[in-house]
C-alpha cells in the first residue's frame, strides 16, 4: 500500500534516482521540469513555491489544498495524499521518475 509524500519521500527518491537521469538536476537540459501527478483524478501539478512561482525541483508548499493531509503552524505542506506521485512534464506529457529517466538515457546516448 502507498504511503502518504512528504518531504523525506522526496529526499529518498532524489537518493534513489541520483546519477540516472530522474533528478531535475540532471534532466532539466532535456526539457523536463519537476511535476507532481495525483494518480487519483489524473491531476497534474507543476511543481511551485508557495507564491506560485515554478520551482526547479519537487516542492510540496505549491500543491493545492485538495491533495494536502496537513501543514506545519507555518502553513508548509507536510503530508500529501497517498496518490499523488512525483515525475516530470515535458510540453503536456507527464513521466514519472522512471520514465523520465529511461528517456534521458535515450536521449544521451
Amino acid at each position: 500500500m502507498n504511503q502518504p509524500m512528504m518531504k523525506k519521500t522526496l529526499e529518498a527518491e532524489n537518493r534513489e534516482f541520483r546519477g540516472g537521469g530522474g533528478v531535475s538536476s540532471e534532466n532539466r537540459g532535456f526539457g523536463f521540469v519537476p511535476a507532481f501527478m495525483d494518480t487519483r483524478s489524473g491531476q497534474v501539478y507543476r511543481s511551485c513555491f508557495v507564491d506560485g512561482r515554478p520551482a526547479p525541483f519537487h516542492l510540496l508548499d505549491g500543491l493545492p489544498d485538495q491533495v494536502v493531509l496537513s501543514r506545519s503552524a507555518n502553513g508548509s505542506v507536510l503530508v500529501v495524499m497517498a496518490s499523488v506521485i512525483s515525475g516530470f512534464l515535458q510540453g503536456d506529457r507527464f513521466y514519472t521518475r522512471e520514465e523520465a529517466a529511461h528517456c534521458v538515457a535515450g536521449m544521451a546516448a
